[in-house]
């Protein structure tokens, strides 16, 4: 991708992206999702009520839930209004109800109750989109994707790592720029840094670890 005009973003140089994620590998060296799940297919039922909400409130209603039910079989048992008595402090918890009802019929149905391992597969899932495709083929497959967010799609233009404006546009951007080295945990290490300390309205600069480098330092896109 490439800025023009006065909004072109000034791009990180391969040196410098190489720097950038050697100072998170070295502040944090095994990134963890901060999503609570006690096996893949629970992961993904968190990755999907994820969306438009926040990890915390999805481990504080997916604590119980995962006690009583931690397959698709025992989610399905539930039915929607078992399963909405454990997810309602969820945004958006009516619609994501029926689409993991449907989800785990589907994966009994077609995967054997297995978490399929392609994006092809898992994006034929209801309530899967591109991001929680590649969120699961990351964190449960160990595949170099690039899952991008809000925080991802924010924080990209601001240090200097893509002028995309799409999610597909800053993926394939960070896939491009980001070694293969980092790509296992970059996407880790970019949520946590916007999430805590790249913060949308005030960046944290002060306790920024790459500060010295960010094309648009102090400045809150």
């Amino acid at each position: 991708m490439s800025g023009t005009g006065a909004e072109a973003v000034k791009f990180l140089s391969p040196a410098e992206v190489t720097e950038v994620f050697e100072r998170f590998k070295k502040a944090n060296p095994s990134p963890k999702s901060e999503l609570a799940a006690p096996n893949p297919f629970t992961f993904l039922i968190s990755v999907v009520l994820s969306a438009q909400a926040t990890d915390v409130s999805v481990n504080n209603a997916t604590e119980n839930l995962y006690k009583a039910a931690d397959t698709p079989q025992k989610i399905l048992d539930l039915g929607e209004d078992g399963l909405i008595s454990y997810i309602r402090t969820v945004g958006l918890y009516r619609t994501k109800a029926r689409h993991i009802l449907a989800l785990c019929q589907m994966l009994l149905d077609r995967f054997g109750g297995k978490v399929p391992r392609t994006r092809e597969e898992l994006e034929s899932l209801p309530g899967v989109g591109r991001k929680t495709a590649n969120v699961v083929l990351n964190v449960v497959y160990g595949e170099l994707t690039m899952p991008v967010d809000t925080h991802l799609l924010r924080i990209s233009p601001r240090i200097g790592l893509s002028d995309g404006k799409t999610p597909v546009e800053v993926e394939k951007d960070l896939l491009e720029r980001i070694p293969k080295t980092y790509l296992d945990n970059a996407h880790h290490w970019l949520i946590l840094h916007g999430r805590y300390v790249c913060v949308a309205r005030k960046p944290k600069c002060a306790e920024c670890l790459i500060s010295d480098m960010c094309k648009h330092h102090g400045v809150a896109l």
